[in-house]
């Protein structure tokens, strides 16, 4: 059993993979066995959380995660513990390994109170898992959720909190808000983006001694991205070992994202940083960064540079759009270039194009600006996270970090990545500028489309989780660190 931490590359399975991979170990395995492994997790996991609680309340739904419940519930007795259990299933209609879990519960003379015990020590959710389905709870089923959410003592859910779906992380309305979880068998997406990380609690993972690899499942459904190494940079380097970085954006009033760009680009490493703001009447230096250089955006030799376009844009005039998306360079699509594109067939034809001349272009959509590329609503978006990522991903041809909580990274041919770092020391703004900086400054050092995208994502979000100061992480503050 592992505590999952950020910067572990771990893979990411669906609820259909993970069926598939369950079904196939029960095959291989004595009947109730695996159940048996889950149970006996569950309770070792609530022992080392709670070493000094009596009273347990093992709330189990009718399913196989009710049974996982059971079998916990059996452990913990033998070790001294008072569990108290309630069932929502009846033993003629329960799946056979929660029966034998059942069963097993009442020959230790463990009875079923479906009444919710008013004082208990520990809590534990074992009432839906991967068979949450976002439907409303009702009846016993909501009472039980609702009790669990009000109880004073610590709560561990099993899998997943109930009313979390696995794949999205969307959550119903009526979910278990979880202090602790523990993921049985893979680890699911949903506990990574969307609503999972604040439902999960700090999360925790037994692969109930199964390898996915042997069991005919070695592609995941995506990865969590992985702390980069550090390099190190040669001694007989120069500014010009580490390229060059355009900033085209900073319309009237705007200009402020443009210089936030272009100075995260400046203290990611790039080693020359160049602004084309797209309002001309704009001051000429940055006085905080006077190292950042100002040209007409025309003027701008984009061939020989990486572009990071449209940070602040406003209404993008044709011909620099144009320009930026015929150029040969690596470019960084952001902001209100993205929404300029997502409005005109025209240019997302031209970004398109790119990938057929085998020209480098990273989008970085928030989930409003994705509907918009997509055709969708941002609900429609952010119910299903990972699909919308690579169907953007597919459909135009580039790599796209798909922002918000669990950033997702996709790109044609490549398992996506899902970034484990970030809080919502990140909603505020001006952050989303400073991600497509770092992303340009990576870009000009060489590293490819995907991985400058992942290493980016992964850094952005862990400034956010090492913040300790009292004061807010402002953009400009992100910026520089």
């Amino acid at each position: 059993m592992q505590k999952i931490t950020s910067g572990q590359p771990r893979a990411l399975y669906s609820v259909a993979q993970t069926r598939q991979l369950e079904n196939l170990t029960a095959q291989q395995l004595p009947t109730h066995a695996l159940m048996e492994r889950a149970g006996l997790a569950v309770a070792k996991l609530a022992l080392a959380l709670a070493p000094h609680a009596q009273r347990i309340w093992v709330a189990c739904g009718p399913g196989n995660n009710g049974g996982d419940g059971l079998v916990a519930a059996r452990h913990l007795l033998c070790w001294g513990k008072q569990p108290i259990v309630s069932w929502l299933g009846q033993p003629d209609h329960a799946p056979t390994d929660t029966f034998i879990a059942y069963r097993q519960l009442e020959q230790q003379g463990v009875t079923v109170d479906n009444d919710p015990p008013a004082q208990v020590d520990l809590c534990i959710d074992a009432l839906l898992g991967m068979g949450g389905h976002l439907r409303e709870p009702t009846g016993r089923l909501a009472l039980f959720i609702s009790c669990l959410n009000d109880s004073a003592a610590t709560v561990l859910s099993v899998d997943l909190p109930s009313g979390l779906h696995a794949d999205t992380g969307c959550v119903s309305t009526l979910h278990v808000q979880a202090d602790h979880t523990l993921s049985l068998l893979t680890l699911k997406p949903g506990l990574f983006f969307a609503s999972g990380r604040d439902a999960a609690g700090t999360l925790w993972y037994d692969s109930l001694a199964v390898d996915p690899d042997e069991h005919g499942q070695p592609i995941p459904a995506a990865r969590l991205l992985a702390k980069p190494t550090p390099t190190v940079r040669p001694h007989a380097s120069h500014k010009g070992s580490y390229g060059d970085v355009a900033i085209v954006g900073g319309a009237s009033g705007m200009v402020g994202a443009a210089l936030l760009s272009s100075r995260a680009a400046l203290h990611a490493g790039a080693g020359r940083i160049f602004v084309g703001l797209l309002d001309q009447g704009a001051m000429a230096v940055d006085p905080l960064q006077p190292e950042i250089m100002f040209r007409a955006a025309e003027t701008l030799p984009l061939t020989h540079m990486v572009t990071v376009f449209g940070c602040g844009g406003g209404v993008i005039d044709e011909h620099c759009l144009k320009r930026v998306l015929s150029s040969e360079s690596p470019i960084v699509i952001d902001a209100d270039a993205i929404n300029t594109i997502a409005f005109e067939p025209r240019f997302q034809s031209l970004l398109t194009d790119r990938a057929s001349r085998g020209a480098t272009t990273v989008l970085t959509p928030h989930p409003l600006e994705a509907a918009r590329l997509l055709g969708l609503s941002a609900a429609q978006v952010q119910a299903n996270r990972l699909e919308a990522a690579q169907t953007l991903s597919q459909r135009y041809a580039c790599t796209v970090a798909l922002k918000g909580s669990g950033t997702v990274v996709s790109a044609p041919g490549r398992i996506s990545g899902v970034n484990p770092t970030g809080s919502a020391a990140l909603a505020t703004a001006g952050t989303g500028d400073v991600l497509a900086g770092m992303i340009g400054a990576r870009l000009a050092q060489g590293l490819g489309a995907f991985e400058a995208t992942c290493q980016a994502v992964y850094r952005h979000g862990e400034i956010a989780d090492i913040w300790h100061d009292n004061a807010p992480l402002t953009a400009s503050k992100l910026a520089s660190l």
